[in-house]
């Protein structure tokens, strides 16, 4: 389950956040905020995605029959 909300987080605030922050101003890091808030988005994404992978039971379970197979 907790995974499941995770995965959806990039989804709820690409989507669902861009009309909350579809302003020019302020400025962050140069970009107009709704770009900086899907730059952000986009990383966060990738880096919510792997926490994903990391916790997943089946990749865990995968990666010690791996390397007990290769012992």
């Amino acid at each position: 389950m907790v995974l499941r909300l995770l995965a959806a987080l990039p989804f709820i605030g690409i989507l669902l956040g861009v009309p909350f922050v579809n302003r020019v101003e302020p400025l962050v890091l140069g970009m107009p905020l709704v770009l900086a808030w899907i730059v952000f988005w986009v990383v966060m994404s990738a880096l919510i995605m792997a926490l994903v992978y990391r916790l997943d039971p089946a990749n865990r379970a995968g990666a010690a029959t791996t390397e007990e197979a290769g012992s």
